[in-house]
């Protein structure tokens, strides 16, 4: 997975601001501290929409969208994660085909 940057630069050389989608692994001890659940208030507390899941590689894999600036810091709470949990990596992919969600909503979805 590649790292992206989250704002893309318009025509002028300014940031647009429209709304992102953007499919994120956390990598670490990340099941069993309650991950999931941290990650669907603090979405939720950013107006995200999206999912998360357990992965049965042991990551957490999460789909995101909506304004850069909350995307950003999102993703800033994900590298700290709950208590208990340590934090190797935090990677941004594009999402995939096929990856869907419900606008407005942020769910805990099964493991996959």
């Amino acid at each position: 997975m590649s790292t992206l940057s989250l704002f893309e630069v318009g025509k002028h050389g300014r940031a647009m601001t429209d709304t992102l989608t953007r499919r994120v692994v956390i990598e670490g001890f990340v099941q069993g501290v309650g991950y999931r659940d941290f990650a669907r208030r603090v979405a939720l507390r950013h107006r995200i929409s999206g999912w998360v899941r357990n992965r049965t590689d042991g990551t957490v894999e999460a789909l995101l969208r909506g304004s850069p600036a909350e995307i950003e810091a999102v993703l800033a709470e994900f590298r700290r994660g709950p208590r208990g949990a340590r934090i190797t990596a935090v990677r941004l992919a594009e999402p995939r085909s096929g990856d869907e969600f419900e606008p407005g909503a942020f769910v805990v979805r099964a493991t996959l």
